[in-house]
């Protein structure tokens, strides 16, 4: 793919349980519109410190809820039952139920293993919307929907269980279009087949290299559409870290090109993610490394252009998206945000001017004559003449009259 493709704004239909269909072959153009520019392009940043956390199955889940009974599916619900539903969150958005029992706790899989599951997902009325008798992700990657990866590590070895998710944990307000309306609730009946270590990220060729990291940045583009930023730069994230990795493996020429390529992409997307949620200082860090590798990036110079800009750094930002037009100088969108800042920079300094004024005890500007100024630096060297001239002339005049009585 080229670098200066792949922006998530152009997705496709997603899956129930990956969201990641391989998208449309046609790429948009780098820059047509002032949304190209806010989608991504791929990116990652290693210090996500400041981003909120991920939800998470941390705690001892809550009682089940009596107010809110999902419906059964045959079996009871008394106390003990293995068919008693879970609160997994403890909000009540979120619950499982065993429908078969598995192999024992000791054979439920760890995050970051390998698990295959059957899959069948149906909308409240019972219509399915999706069905995989064989579906394979990395646990705890947010690679499918956020009620498998929270669920899916609560079930044993060969358990099959029911799952009634909110919409949060699904498809969210936007939805699966055609099949998938907005706010939907899901229920998943889910059978734990296999869990495995993932492969060692240091064996792998780069071709595999760059497949893997690939999923995981247009599965942070599935995110970026979705507008769950947070979850995006996770994915970005992840697959920086595969790409960055130590490898035991050599690579030729043309893999080392595809994993830069997939690099600047994530980091050029990590940007965009990181400006979404107003984190300045990690989307300037994106957008750098992305130009130490590609100085005459466009996406890149611009959006470091814009993170100055909203830090109010004018002077700074007006060069490097001067840069980017001059790469591009057809592009409206570069056009207009350069043009938005000149006008605030211009603001800016004539604050700067008047405030400088009032400190200065000199509010208003037209408060000299023109005049005035220019004769003033005159005036003091002519009164200066005058005076030492009278001094000169008053001590001749006085030894002249020492000299006379003497």
């Amino acid at each position: 793919m080229a670098s200066s493709g792949d922006e998530p704004g152009s997705g496709s239909r997603d899956r129930a349980g990956t969201g990641t269909e391989p998208a449309p072959a046609a790429e948009a153009a780098l820059l047509d519109t002032a949304e190209d520019f806010e989608v991504l392009e791929e990116e990652e940043e290693d210090d996500l410190s400041e981003l909120p956390p991920l939800e998470d199955v941390a705690r001892p889940p809550a009682p089940p809820r009596e107010d809110a009974q999902p419906p059964e599916r045959g079996g009871g619900d008394a106390p003990g039952d293995p068919q008693e539903w879970l609160d997994v969150l403890g909000s009540g958005l979120l619950r499982k139920k065993t429908l078969v029992p598995g192999q024992g706790v000791d054979t439920r899989p760890q995050k970051g293993q390998e698990v295959t599951i059957r899959l069948k997902a149906m909308l409240e009325d019972g219509t399915v919307v999706e069905e995989d008798p064989a579906l394979t992700f990395t646990l705890g990657d947010c690679d499918v929907l956020q009620a498998l990866d929270l669920c899916v590590q609560l079930l044993e070895m060969g358990e099959t269980a029911l799952i009634v998710s909110d919409a949060k944990y699904c498809y969210g307000t936007q939805g699966r279009s055609p099949d998938i309306p907005p706010n939907a609730s899901l229920t998943l009946e889910v059978e734990l087949l296999a869990a495995q270590d993932a492969p060692d990220l240091e064996l792998l060729s780069g071709k595999e290299k760059v497949q893997l990291a690939n999923r995981k940045r247009e599965r942070g583009n599935y995110f970026y559409q979705q507008a769950d930023y947070v979850l995006a730069i996770n994915s970005y994230d992840i697959a920086l870290r595969i790409i960055g990795s130590n490898s035991k493996v050599d690579f030729s020429p043309d893999e080392e090109a595809e994993l830069l390529d997939v690099k600047v992409k994530c980091l050029n997307n990590l940007a965009a993610s990181q400006l979404k949620l107003d984190h300045y200082k990690a989307a300037l860090k994106s957008c750098n490394l992305v130009l130490e590798h590609q100085p005459e990036n466009i996406k890149a110079l611009f959006r470091k252009g814009k993170v100055l800009a909203q830090q109010g750094e004018y002077r700074e930002a007006i060069p490097i998206l001067k840069a980017a037009l001059k790469l591009e100088p057809s592009n409206k969108t570069i056009h207009a945000e350069l043009s938005k800042l000149v006008k605030k920079h211009a603001d800016q300094r004539n604050v700067e001017t008047e405030m400088y004024r009032k400190m200065l005890g000199n509010p208003s500007a037209s408060g000299t004559p023109r005049k005035c100024k220019d004769k003033l630096p005159w005036s003091i060297p002519w009164k200066w003449l005058f005076g030492a001239t009278a001094v000169a002339l008053g001590g001749v005049a006085l030894s002249v009259v020492i000299a006379a009585r003497n």
